[in-house]
This record gives structure tokens, C-alpha cells and sequence, in this order.
């Protein structure tokens, strides 16, 4: 992925702050190529919840920028005056999307660094706080490379793989989860082809992951989300790689509404389902995926998500964004420490603390 999905710009010369968040909008794609400049903390909140900036990681990074720039030009006599602005911006922000864990782990670093360095000055733990906010969107970038080099290893010449959804470099700060290991199989000299769902409603198969592969020189062929079971029968898929929002101790796993039906086709026609996500979308302290709260969208998303009217204009509508894939239907997880396979309790606790 050539692309940068997110970075922070400074303003001034030989100082991170002040400064703002450059992001693609990927909202805008794939007719065309805009970034979106920021900031300002509504802003930035408003790009997360109408996905302008999406993906589990991106989102993290996102977010740690945010509580930038809430304090960077904060008037503050003390430490401890900027600590509560901490605190107050990330009190917000995590209300942006519910699911997405990143989201939750980048804020409760950004509010543990502030509170650790809450003694120092209030400009010097501004500059602390913008620092460790482009430490996350770099330690992305390498969590990412990593997954890609683990996942590569399940991935022979020849192969191709099926995907839902996007889980690229435009939802990461830079690579991606799930397709990393395309990006480095290809380096590595093999070919890989890849099927990539449309992801109703939003479309973001079809908008970015097709767009993303495409720009990257991949073989993406694209398919409607209820073609996925019929090409695994036609025998023309070789794995399943998937992202993840949220993975539980059990290793159930939160993925884009979707991923589900893909996983309990790939079972059905025997083809291995791997998840790809780093350790930061991991959330161990709950034991399994039905504690994992589900974000609803709006029903406009549904009836007429692109302007045009698709259905009824009243007719009723349920629109989860994420479902839940049972841990006993994922082959293996991958993330930036190596690979984790049944029995999940176990295999992830120990990668989680190696």
C-alpha cells in the first residue's frame, strides 16, 4: 500500500505541535483521492463515526491524534489541567464507535501517558502526549508489516484468497491486516489472486479493497457478498483472510456483518479461515464474543446509502455493522507475534504476553 491512511503534519518546523491529522477520506473513494485535514476534535470525531476514517487500527491512531489536538492549544497553567482535557477528549471520542477495541486501547494509552507525566509542564506534556500519538501510528505500521510476514507463510504460489469487507492498508495506518500477507507474498516473488466480497451496505469491499489491490497491481476479481459460498463450491478459493475489531479470550471474534456467513461457508466446503489482527484489537479480559457490544447503524444506510433509494422508504430495518464468528470456525489467528491456533484460551494468552 503506497498510501499513507493517516499521519500527523506539524505546523512548525522542529515541533510535532502544533499540528493535525491527515487522513484519507475514504468516503470519497474510489472516485476519487481526498484527504481530509484536521484539527479539531469534532471533526476528527465526526470522521470516525461517518467512517471518513474506518478500520479497527486507523481508527486507534486516529483517535490517539485526537486527544492532541484537544490539548495542544490548551491554555493550561499545570499539568494536571491537561491531564483533564485528557481524560474529557477521550471520554468522547470512545463514544465515536462502540465495537472497534483499538479505539478503546489507543485512548487508555494516551490517558496513561498523560497521567504518568502529569508532573511535567504543561507545553513538555503536550509535546509527550503528540509523540506517543505518532509512536501508535508507527508501531501500526511495523504490528502490520509483522502480520503480514507471519501470514505469508500460509500463503503457497498459486493461491487465492477470499476477503470481506477491508482490511488493507487504508484501514491501518499503513499495510493492513488481512491483505498484508498478499503484499508480502507478492514481494516474496509468488502470485496470489484474490476474491474480494462487495460488503453490504457500505460497500466497502467494492469501494476500497477493490481500489486498494487494484493501485497495488493485485488480481482482484470482485463479488457480490451472496457469491461467496457459490465460489468456494466451484473450488476457486484456497483460504479465507479476514480482519477483526475485537477479539475475545476465546478468541470469538468481531468482524464486518458478514464475516460470519463467509466463515460457516468456508467450514462447509473445507477451505481454512484465518483471522489477521494485532494484539492491540485483542480484548482478553472478556471471556467470549457475546460480550462484545455490536454497533447499529442508520437505517438511511440501508434504504438509500448512496443517494438512491434501494428499498421501501419506510420498511424497517436492522443493520448491525459486525457480527461475531465462533472461535470453533477460525482455523488460525494471526497477529504482529506470530501465529495462534486452537486452543485459542491458551495460544493467545501466551503470544499476548510474549
Amino acid at each position: 500500500m503506497p498510501l499513507k491512511t493517516i499521519e500527523w503534519l506539524s505546523d512548525r518546523k522542529g515541533s510535532l505541535i502544533p499540528g493535525r491529522a491527515r487522513m484519507i477520506d475514504q468516503t470519497k473513494l474510489p472516485g476519487k483521492l481526498v484527504y481530509l485535514e484536521t484539527a479539531d476534535l469534532q471533526e476528527l470525531w465526526h470522521a470516525i463515526k461517518t467512517l471518513q476514517v474506518r478500520g479497527a487500527p486507523a481508527i486507534g491512531v486516529a483517535a490517539a491524534m485526537g486527544v492532541v489536538m484537544a490539548v495542544q492549544n490548551l491554555d493550561a497553567k499545570s499539568g494536571e489541567e491537561v491531564v483533564r482535557e485528557v481524560n474529557k477528549a477521550a471520554d468522547y471520542l470512545v463514544k465515536s464507535r462502540p465495537t472497534a477495541m483499538n479505539l478503546f486501547w489507543a485512548l487508555e494509552r494516551m490517558k496513561k501517558v498523560a497521567a504518568a507525566a502529569m508532573n511535567h509542564t504543561p507545553g513538555e506534556l503536550k509535546r509527550i502526549l503528540a509523540e506517543e500519538a505518532v509512536k501508535i501510528r508507527d508501531e501500526d505500521a511495523a504490528m502490520c508489516r509483522s502480520i503480514g510476514q507471519y501470514g505469508a507463510t500460509l500463503l503457497k504460489d498459486g493461491f487465492t484468497i477470499l476477503t470481506h469487507c477491508n482490511a488493507g492498508g487504508l484501514a491501518t495506518a499503513e499495510y493492513g491486516t488481512a491483505l498484508a500477507p498478499v503484499y508480502v507474498a507478492r514481494e516474496q516473488g509468488k502470485t496470489i489472486r484474490v476474491f474480494a466480497d462487495e460488503t453490504r451496505p457500505l460497500l466497502q469491499g467494492s469501494r476500497l479493497t477493490a481500489w486498494e489491490l487494484m493501485q497495488a497491481g493485485i488480481d482482484v476479481t470482485l463479488i457480490c457478498d451472496n457469491t461467496a459460498a457459490h465460489v468456494m463450491r466451484e473450488g476457486r478459493i484456497d483460504a479465507v483472510m479476514v480482519g477483526a475489531d475485537r477479539i475475545a479470550a476465546n478468541g470469538d471474534t468481531a468482524n464486518k456483518v458478514g464475516t460470519y456467513g463467509v466463515a460457516v461457508s468456508a467450514r462447509a466446503h473445507h477451505i481454512p479461515f484465518y483471522v489477521l489482527a494485532p494484539t492491540s484489537s485483542w480484548d482478553l479480559t472478556i471471556q467470549s464474543g457475546k460480550e462484545i457490544p455490536i454497533e447499529h447503524r442508520d437505517r438511511i444506510e440501508v434504504v438509500k446509502g448512496f443517494g438512491t433509494l434501494t428499498a421501501p422508504e419506510h420498511v424497517k430495518v436492522y443493520s448491525p455493522a459486525f457480527d461475531v464468528t465462533p472461535a470453533d470456525l477460525i482455523t488460525a489467528i494471526v497477529c504482529e507475534k506470530g501465529i495462534a491456533k486452537p486452543p485459542f484460551e491458551k495460544t493467545l494468552k501466551e503470544l499476548a504476553c510474549k
